[in-house]
Parts: structure tokens; sequence; C-alpha cells
């Protein structure tokens, strides 16, 4: 029987009972369960429940209370006398209906009679527990396109036959949110490790193991208007701080308080812009110290101070790791602040290392605390959150157990809550335009001034290519905060000619991102300084900008002068994704989703809502294809030349101009001088 409480509505037949009720406008969300509750310490995406105006939904019972309609906004939700969903928008145009082959007490208007008894909520039970195999199955409709879902290394951005893994990876990040080309957004609120299917014959979400099913749908006439929605329930990010939209320098890795200070002298000496420097991984006496060794980092507030003068931030790396070694390991053991396992011993992907349980409050609190007596103290404002998957030992999900619930339920939830960590210690501190960078996220990490980088991938055109789709899919996923290694994390030398190639087009397309930043782990590597501490790591070959030569370093050079100059644009862009949430790089489809050819490119994208950019991606390249879209007059912004949009025109790429169009008529247009 179906009946109607508060603003809800809600199902209950034989073990399930289902839910459905507005959450923020123009959406619903839906849970459902067979444990007779539903959990609310499940970690959930949604922020708490946004009704605009007071309005409640429209909830009309139909036969006899068998059926009914919930109607929010522009999104109309019918439920079936067999517990089927049907979604449709405010002109009654179907969006989404669920998967439903089974023998029909009463043939509905559009559905059909079928021996195969498919139910589309499939609950699995494990035994022995009160958890479940969850699938939700939705019927595949023609021509539709799927976009968004986090950062996937592949050269796809419509996920149209696509099925994705939905668990975190170095270099892979599962943000279980979609947009639809037929009018919705939908996200799969569930933290558990699963996948999706986007499928030729049905869609299908999956979690390995969870103990209720949790989805949320709106609806919205273009892009930008579900993506702002889906904002509005999970969090916006702060307002990007001024330091975020310049230059920044990093490599594998500076050994010493010395050497970091030098080259940020240089950049100063040169009269290059420099924003940020960074200080990597292994500056500690022993993972899980969360310090300076001080044989090697003598001053650190002395080296922030220098920095601070030259207007340079430092930003300094933290890991989830704590050695055995550590003068915390001990305490953290204790208190049970490290992950746990099945059997056996808690390693992460390094030995005598366990890992701290971010999702574990406590936990939270006490780490903090370390990095706000060693870094914070001392005038560090940024944080590079490292190994936020975490990186586990071959990723065996099934063997780890975290605080908040077993690994296989809610492990996707680890790095939004890694972030959180920084970001609820930086703001009791009075900390405002919180930014931390972090390798990896899942959906509602940017209200914790997530910056997401695109992990550990190689030097290469290939990997180079994915990075656009990738991110492209973060963008639509709802972090707008991303960036890359420019010149990919490793593999390359700096001695190979080839490299200086992908570095310049890497450069290129870094200064279209979010936030330009230049890392690398370049051979020919350098031997450690010493076999203990901070001297026992290993370093690469010098990644700074004149590393290259001096053709290479005037045209690096000439992009961050670039950058510089679009700083009031880009402050005008981050503006936006703080208030809406809307992504910095965006799909052609996003600024025109009335042209059909828009959907199709991925090679192309925007850069805020005015500059038009086409990365070049293949070596040797020196003339491509760009196409225009229709609806705006075009200007070439190195050549002044005017298009119509509405045709591919082919463009002069020369190594040093990365292919870009202005829209005619924007004020960004006087930067290139045109």
């Amino acid at each position: 029987m179906i009946h109607v409480m508060e603003n809800r509505l809600i199902r209950r037949m034989d073990k399930e009972i289902l839910m459905i009720e507005p959450w923020g406008k123009n959406s619903l969300r839906v849970r459902a369960t067979r444990n007779g509750r539903f959990f609310e310490d499940i970690p959930s995406a949604l922020t708490e429940e946004i009704q605009e105006d007071g309005k409640k939904a429209e909830i009309i019972l139909e036969k006899e209370g068998k059926a009914a309609r919930i109607t929010n906004g522009k999104l109309v939700c019918l439920l079936s006398e067999t517990g089927k969903l049907k979604f449709l928008n405010d002109k009654g145009e179907v969006l989404l209906e669920e998967y439903e082959r089974d023998r029909f007490r009463e043939v509905m208007e559009g559905d059909f009679y079928s021996a195969l008894e498919i139910h589309p909520r499939e609950m699995k039970p494990i035994p022995l527990t009160d958890s479940y195999q969850l699938t939700e199955r939705f019927e595949a409709a023609d021509g539709e396109q799927f976009f968004g879902m986090g950062q996937y290394q592949q050269n796809i951005l419509d996920l149209k036959g696509c099925r994705l893994e939905l668990a975190q990876r170095n270099s892979q990040i599962t943000i279980p949110f979609t947009i639809s080309s037929r009018g919705y957004g939908f996200l799969w609120n569930n933290p558990a490790i699963g996948y999706a299917t986007f499928a030729q014959n049905v869609t299908e979400w999956h979690a390995d193991s969870s103990k209720q099913l949790d989805f949320w749908v709106t609806a919205g006439d273009t892009p930008a208007m579900i993506e702002e929605a889906y904002a509005n329930v999970t969090g916006k990010a702060p307002m990007m701080p001024e330091y975020g939209m310049g230059f920044w320098q990093c490599k594998l890795r500076y050994w010493t308080q010395d050497e970091l200070l030098s080259v940020a002298r240089e950049y100063k000496k040169r009269n290059v812009p420099l924003d940020v420097i960074v200080a990597d991984f292994f500056h500690w006496p022993n993972q899980g110290d969360w310090k300076f060794d001080r044989d090697y980092w003598p001053d650190p507030k002395a080296m922030v101070d220098e920095l601070n003068e030259m207007g340079v931030k430092l930003m300094v790396s933290v890991w989830p790791t704590v050695e055995t070694s550590s003068e915390n390991y001990a305490e953290m053991e204790e208190n049970g602040f490290l992950i746990q396992t099945e059997a056996g011993r808690k390693d992460g992907i390094l030995s005598n290392a366990g890992i701290m349980d971010v999702t574990n409050p406590e936990c939270r609190k006490y780490v903090w605390e370390k990095l706000k007596r060693n870094y914070y103290n001392d005038g560090v404002r940024i944080f590079w959150l490292d190994e936020a998957e975490p990186e586990l030992t071959k990723y065996e999900f099934q063997h780890y157990r975290y605080y908040a619930g077993s690994d296989m339920q809610v492990g996707n939830v680890y790095p939004r809550e890694y972030a959180k960590m920084a970001y609820e210690g930086m703001e009791a501190e009075g900390q405002e335009n919180i930014l931390n960078l972090i390798r990896c996220a899942w959906a509602g990490s940017q209200k914790y001034g997530t910056l997401v980088w695109s992990g550990d991938i190689d030097s290469s055109f290939r990997s180079l290519k994915n990075q656009i789709t990738a991110g492209l899919g973060m963008g639509l996923a709802g972090i707008p905060w991303w960036n890359t290694d420019i010149g990919g994390f490793g593999g390359a030398d700096v001695r190979d000619e080839s490299f200086k190639e992908l570095l310049i087009r890497w450069f290129e397309f870094g200064t279209f991102s979010p936030v330009m930043r230049l890392h690398g782990y370049r051979k020919p590597f350098r031997e450690p300084l010493s076999n203990k501490g901070g001297g026992k790591c290993n370093s690469g070959a010098d990644n700074e900008i004149w590393s290259y030569g001096p053709e290479v370093y005037e045209i690096l050079k000439s992009y961050i002068e670039l950058r510089e100059k679009l700083r009031p644009y880009i402050r005008e862009v981050m503006k936006a994704a703080h208030e809406k949430g809307t992504p910095v790089m965006r799909t052609l489809f996003y600024e025109f989703p009335e042209d059909k050819y828009c959907w199709k490119e991925k090679d192309e994208y925007f850069f805020g809502p005015d500059i038009l950019v086409k990365p070049i991606t293949d070596d040797g390249i020196r003339e491509t294809s760009v196409y225009l879209p229709n609806g705006s007059e075009w200007k070439n912004a190195w050549t002044g030349e005017e298009y119509t949009g509405g045709e591919k025109i082919k463009v002069q790429a020369p190594l040093e101009k990365i292919p870009l169009f202005i829209r005619k008529g924007s004020s960004v247009a006087e930067i290139f001088f045109i």
C-alpha cells in the first residue's frame, strides 16, 4: 500500500520500503530498503533537504492507493502498482524509467507483459549480514548520451556503451553523477564499491554491499540548470583564492629548504610570475610524523616568511600513511585511528605503514592538530593531500574496514573525508577561500576546498589526450577545481627532444586548465642524500621552466605571462564556480546546448564562457581543424580572423601557439590584442 507522510510518498510491499521525497528544486530523492528502516548514518553526498520557498511537492494517490504521482517543479515521478518508477519532465516527456520485466497484475499504458520476472530494484541478501548486493536498472533510450561521472583515464566523453568501476584508484576518480542528453541529472548516492553500466539494452547501477538503495534525480531545460541544481544539494566550491589563479611550480622532489628557496629566488630574479611552490613527499623523518625533517628543512617558518615576501605560497605534502617507526603510530593504533583489515597486517601500498582512518571524526581532529602544530603555525596555508584513494595494496577493497563501515560499503567516501579533515581545521582557524590539492574526490568534495589533480599519469601524447575528457568529466560531476601534472608524472627524460614538444603542448593546455601546475618525476633520477629521514628518498631531474633549454623556456614563460593577463577573466569564471557550481572547463554543449554537433565534440572545450580551446594532443601536428559552435561569431585569438559559427575550419597550430578562439564582442578579446 502507498501512503503519504508529511511531504513524502511511501510504499511498503512485502519486505521493501520505498520512499520518494522532494530534495531541491525540480528534484526527487528515492530510497529503498529491505531492512525495515532507513539508515541515516550511511555517508551521503546530499546536504540537508532543501525545498525552495517552503513549497511542498504535489502528491496524488491513484487506483485506491495502489499507484501514485509526485511532482516537484519540473520533475514528475509516476509510481505504478508494481512499484515501477517513471520520471517525466513538465512537458510530459519521459526522462527516465525503471527496467521491469515482470508479469503485471494489470497491464499499464506503455508497458508490456513479460515472463522474465526481472524487478528493477534488485536486492540480493549477503548471507549472515544485514547488507545486500544492490542493482538498480533503467530502460536504455535510443540516442541517449551520458556525461560526467568523474575521471576515468580514457579518451571518451559520451559514456554511452561504457561500464565504469565505482571505485577510487590512483588516477581514477569515481563521482557517481551523470548528466543525460534527455534533460535530467542522476546521482547514485551510495559510496559502496560497484559499477555503472550505460549499455545499449539497459542502464545499471550496482553496489557490491549496501544496506539501502539511494539515488537522486533532477530535471532541467539545459545542462547548466541541471549542474546548478546538483551543486545546490551537494555543495559548492569556495571562492578560488588569488594564488590559485596563477602558476604553480612543482617537481618530485625538492630535497632541502635551500634547494626549494633557490628555485623560488630564480623565478623572482627572472621576473617570471610564481604563485605557489611545493614541498613534495618524504620531507619528513617518518611517514605519519607530519612534520619537516630539520636536518634538511632547518627553519620552516623562515622559509615560509621569505616566500611570502616574494609573493609565493608554500604547499606541503601530506600522506595518510603512518609507519610503525613514527612517533604517532602507537597512539593512533591504541585509539583505533588506523584502517583495519579482515585479517593480518594493516599495511597499505607501503610495508610497515598503516593508513589513518579519516572516516573517524576523532582521527581527523588528531591528525589536524599535528598539521596545525608542525605546519600551520609556521605559516603553511595549502596542503597537498596525497594518496587520497587511499592507495591500497592491489586495491583489495574486500580486505579493509573503516570506522564508517567496510571498504566495500563506504570506501568511495574516503577522499571526501580526507579533504574535510584539512578544510574544517583551517576553517576553525579563521581561514577563508580554502584550497587544498588532493588526488581523489567523491560527490560533495567540492565544498571542502578540493582541488583535484589527475594522479600519476604517464608522460605521453596519449595521456595528454585523455586529460581533456577527464577534466570535462570532472567539471560535469561537480568538481570545478581540477588540474594535471603538466608534462605528465612519470616516464619522461629531460634530455629527450620529443618530450620537449610534449611539455610545450601540455603547458599550453595547462594554461587553460582551472589551475596551472608544473610537476613530474623526470629522468635522469638523482640518488638519495642519505639512508634516513628526509634524505632517504631519491629525486628526479630539474623540472623548472628553464630546465629544457632557451627555446622551450621562452615559450613556457610566454604562457605564464598570458595566464597573468587572464587573471581578471579567471576571477570571474571562478566566481561562477563558487556561486553556481559552473564548471571552469566546459563542454561545448554546456555553452551551446541547441547545437547538436556540440554534443559530439570531445577534443575541444571552453575555458570559462568566452575562450574556445583546441589542445594539440599528437606529436608533429602543426595544423588542425576546429569546430566553431553555431550561435556566435568567433575570432582567432592569435590572428584576429573572424568566423561565423556552425562550421569546422582549418587553423594553423605552430608549436608555440595553441588554437584559441574568442567570442566576438567579449572583453577577454583585448588580452590577445585583437
